[in-house]
């Protein structure tokens, strides 16, 4: 596993804290990896999601850092969304 993935497992899993995430979403960075959130919290996994993310590590790492909101990074294309649109934007609660 990727020092990225790693990196970014620790830090979703943080913000999150016991709560988890209501739903099943997927973090795809662009040569790095997969990282699956869920009610058991976040991990390095590439299975089916409600709504899979993708960025590259920067905008990636930007967002998680609160340096960059996941709403504009989406409406600037830095930020694509695959699925349920409502799942991603409750997504954007934990991210923030």
């Amino acid at each position: 596993m990727s020092e990225v993935i790693t990196a970014a497992v620790a830090a979703l899993n943080a913000k999150m804290g016991d709560g988890g995430f209501d739903g099943v979403a997927k973090f795809v960075i662009e040569g790095e990896g997969a990282i699956l959130i869920d009610a058991n919290g976040a991990r390095a996994d590439d299975s089916e999601a409600d709504v899979t993310l993708t960025a590259d590590a920067d905008t990636f790492k930007s967002i998680l850092e609160g340096d960059l909101d996941p709403t504009a990074a989406f409406m600037t294309g830095k930020l694509s969304v695959d699925g349920d649109m409502g799942m991603a934007m409750k997504l954007g609660g934990v991210l923030s």
